[in-house]
């Protein structure tokens, strides 16, 4: 049970652990569920009405091939769905979700380098470089279209960092479970330096990724939470308070959780915080409705 909890704790943290047994997270893709493969694009191409793809194609982001996958068809006015996998995910994890939106709106999703199949990336990132990622495939995917971006866990961080620099593009946000903007520090002061066992392992283990040692080598420093105007955001963090799970801290970091969750509101003057109260991390797996919910709510908004 303690090795579950612990697993279970850097998902949520860091969405990704490392040493043996802690690394990655399965797949839970649909059955029925086939993307096509594809071929690869020039860095830089942008979509047109008439090269719109289903299923996966292979794009070429600077000098990288990067996984993207595509369902549901295009509209003029209405945002482009794209939804941002955790750290140790991939399209793969995400397949079901993207197919229940596309019955009504054109939804993709990407393995960012490091992860899925997508390639490894050279030298360690930074938010800014995986940003230049996420524009490359904004550009394949939706061209001059609005944009609402949906993230999970480190997804959801990644995001939140992005929109507020892409203020003309990105015109929603949909965070779910979204890894706190300042958890190195929380995690410093929920579990000391002092620490023994599990917690004390749990708290290097977060630290190093944090730091890089992660799949994606993606440095992730704290930082405050920058205003992306008055763009629709849904924040949605877990009910289950399985993060008190851990002995002695637990509670500290359950408490911590959802400071981080509250602080994302800051994002926008129209946000709005809820809780998906049959949830833990994977709120989009456990409660697949209220994710779904969520970011058709933003998309009919930010169309």
């Amino acid at each position: 049970m303690l090795r579950k909890i612990k697993r279970s704790l850097v998902v949520a943290l860091c969405c990704t652990a490392i040493g043996a047994g802690l690394a990655g997270c399965e797949s839970d893709a649909m059955d029925d569920w086939d993307p096509l493969a594809g071929t690869e694009k020039a860095d830089g191409e942008k979509k047109t009405d008439t090269d719109l793809f289903d299923g996966t194609q292979k794009i070429k982001i600077e000098g990288k091939s990067v996984n993207v996958s595509c369902a549901g068809d295009a509209a003029e006015g209405k945002p482009v769905v794209v939804l941002l996998h955790g750290a140790g995910d991939g399209v793969d994890k995400l397949a079901a979700l993207q197919k229940a939106l596309s019955g009504r709106n054109r939804v993709c999703s990407y393995d960012r380098l490091g992860s899925g199949a997508s390639d490894q990336p050279d030298d360690p990132q930074t938010f800014a470089s995986s940003g230049k990622v996420l524009t490359g495939v904004l550009d394949r995917v939706a061209g001059e279209a609005p944009v609402v971006l949906a993230g999970h866990s480190l997804g959801g961080l990644i995001a939140a960092r992005y929109a507020p620099e892409h203020k003309d593009r990105v015109k929603g946000l949909v965070l779910m479970d979204a890894t706190p903007s300042t958890m190195s520090a929380d995690i410093r002061k929920a579990i000391p330096a002092s620490a023994k066992g599990p917690a004390a392992e749990l708290r290097a283990q977060n630290l190093a990724v944090f730091a890089g040692q992660n799949p994606e080598k993606l440095v992730v420093p704290d930082g405050k939470v920058q205003s992306a105007g008055d763009i629709p955001v849904e924040v949605i963090k877990h009910g289950k308070p399985y993060l008190a799970a851990l002995p002695t801290y637990g509670p500290k970091l359950e408490k911590a959780w959802s400071a981080g969750q509250r602080a994302w509101l800051a994002l926008s003057t129209s946000s709005r915080l809820t809780t998906a109260e049959k949830s833990e991390h994977y709120i989009y797996v456990d409660q697949p409705e209220v994710a779904v919910k969520a970011i058709e709510s933003v998309a009919a908004l930010a169309g």
